[in-house]
Protein backbone atom coordinates (compact mmCIF):
# COMPACT_ATOMS: atom_id res chain seq x y z
CA UNK A 1 0.00 0.00 0.00
CA UNK A 2 1.45 3.57 -0.84
CA UNK A 3 0.46 6.76 -0.19
CA UNK A 4 -2.40 8.36 -2.28
CA UNK A 5 -4.35 4.91 -2.81
CA UNK A 6 -7.63 4.87 -2.68
CA UNK A 7 -8.69 1.63 -0.38
CA UNK A 8 -11.42 -0.05 0.84
CA UNK A 9 -11.57 -0.29 4.71
CA UNK A 10 -13.99 -0.66 7.39
CA UNK A 11 -14.96 2.96 8.90
CA UNK A 12 -17.08 3.68 11.92
CA UNK A 13 -20.30 5.69 11.00
CA UNK A 14 -22.34 7.72 12.88
CA UNK A 15 -24.08 4.65 14.40
CA UNK A 16 -20.72 3.18 15.50
CA UNK A 17 -21.60 0.18 13.35
CA UNK A 18 -18.37 -0.74 10.88
CA UNK A 19 -19.35 -0.18 6.97
CA UNK A 20 -16.55 -1.04 3.98
CA UNK A 21 -15.73 2.59 2.47
CA UNK A 22 -13.58 3.87 -0.02
CA UNK A 23 -10.70 6.17 1.80
CA UNK A 24 -7.06 8.07 0.75
CA UNK A 25 -4.26 6.58 2.18
CA UNK A 26 -2.68 10.47 3.31
CA UNK A 27 0.56 9.34 5.35
CA UNK A 28 2.32 6.04 6.61
CA UNK A 29 3.14 6.82 10.35
CA UNK A 30 6.56 6.19 12.23
CA UNK A 31 7.58 3.19 13.95
CA UNK A 32 4.54 0.67 13.34
CA UNK A 33 3.00 0.91 10.34
CA UNK A 34 0.05 2.14 10.60
CA UNK A 35 -1.61 4.74 8.31
CA UNK A 36 -2.98 7.79 8.12
CA UNK A 37 -6.29 7.49 6.35
CA UNK A 38 -9.55 10.19 4.99
CA UNK A 39 -12.12 8.99 4.42
CA UNK A 40 -14.43 9.24 1.27
CA UNK A 41 -18.00 10.10 0.08
CA UNK A 42 -20.50 10.55 -2.38
CA UNK A 43 -22.23 13.31 -0.13
CA UNK A 44 -21.04 15.84 -2.16
CA UNK A 45 -22.75 18.75 -0.11
CA UNK A 46 -20.57 17.41 2.89
CA UNK A 47 -17.41 19.41 0.61
CA UNK A 48 -15.93 21.88 3.00
CA UNK A 49 -14.52 24.50 0.06
CA UNK A 50 -10.77 25.07 0.55
CA UNK A 51 -10.22 21.81 2.63
CA UNK A 52 -11.73 18.99 1.39
CA UNK A 53 -11.28 17.86 -2.15
CA UNK A 54 -13.82 17.15 -4.77
CA UNK A 55 -12.98 14.27 -7.13
CA UNK A 56 -15.28 14.10 -10.51
CA UNK A 57 -15.73 11.88 -13.17
CA UNK A 58 -14.19 14.65 -15.31
CA UNK A 59 -11.08 14.66 -13.38
CA UNK A 60 -7.92 12.83 -15.16
CA UNK A 61 -7.76 10.50 -12.11
CA UNK A 62 -11.14 9.69 -11.83
CA UNK A 63 -10.65 6.71 -13.65
CA UNK A 64 -7.17 5.87 -12.10
CA UNK A 65 -9.18 6.31 -8.25
CA UNK A 66 -10.79 3.34 -8.80
CA UNK A 67 -14.29 5.12 -7.73
CA UNK A 68 -17.76 4.83 -9.65
CA UNK A 69 -19.23 8.40 -8.49
CA UNK A 70 -18.28 12.00 -7.72
CA UNK A 71 -17.25 11.85 -4.43
CA UNK A 72 -15.60 13.64 -1.79
CA UNK A 73 -12.49 13.35 0.11
CA UNK A 74 -12.91 14.63 3.65
CA UNK A 75 -9.96 15.36 5.48
CA UNK A 76 -12.02 15.98 8.39
CA UNK A 77 -12.91 12.29 8.59
CA UNK A 78 -9.44 11.33 9.85
CA UNK A 79 -8.08 7.85 10.88
CA UNK A 80 -5.05 6.23 11.77
CA UNK A 81 -5.52 1.86 11.06
CA UNK A 82 -2.96 -1.22 11.27
CA UNK A 83 -2.47 -2.11 7.38
CA UNK A 84 -3.98 -5.37 8.46
CA UNK A 85 -7.25 -3.25 8.71
CA UNK A 86 -6.85 -2.73 4.16
CA UNK A 87 -9.45 -5.33 2.59
CA UNK A 88 -7.83 -4.16 -0.64
CA UNK A 89 -6.45 -1.19 -3.00
CA UNK A 90 -9.30 -0.25 -6.02
CA UNK A 91 -6.92 2.41 -7.46
CA UNK A 92 -4.60 5.82 -6.58
CA UNK A 93 -5.12 9.50 -6.78
CA UNK A 94 -2.80 11.63 -8.64
CA UNK A 95 0.51 12.35 -6.52
CA UNK A 96 -0.79 16.41 -7.15
CA UNK A 97 -4.11 15.76 -5.56
CA UNK A 98 -2.37 13.75 -2.60
CA UNK A 99 -0.06 16.59 -2.55
CA UNK A 100 -2.82 19.59 -1.57
CA UNK A 101 -4.70 17.48 0.65
CA UNK A 102 -1.68 17.01 2.70
CA UNK A 103 -0.83 20.74 2.06
CA UNK A 104 -4.32 21.95 3.10
CA UNK A 105 -4.14 19.64 6.20
CA UNK A 106 -0.81 20.95 7.35
CA UNK A 107 -2.27 24.33 6.53
CA UNK A 108 -5.01 23.46 8.97
CA UNK A 109 -3.11 22.14 11.64
CA UNK A 110 -0.56 24.73 12.17
CA UNK A 111 -2.90 27.90 11.42
CA UNK A 112 -3.09 29.95 14.50
CA UNK A 113 -5.74 29.16 17.22
CA UNK A 114 -7.73 32.31 18.61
Amino acid sequence: MNEGDVVLIPLPQADGKLKNRPAIILRKMPSYGDLLICGISTQLHQNIKGFDELLSNKDDDFVSSGLISDSVIRLGFLAVLPKKSIMGSIGEISPERHKRLLNNLSRYLTNKLD
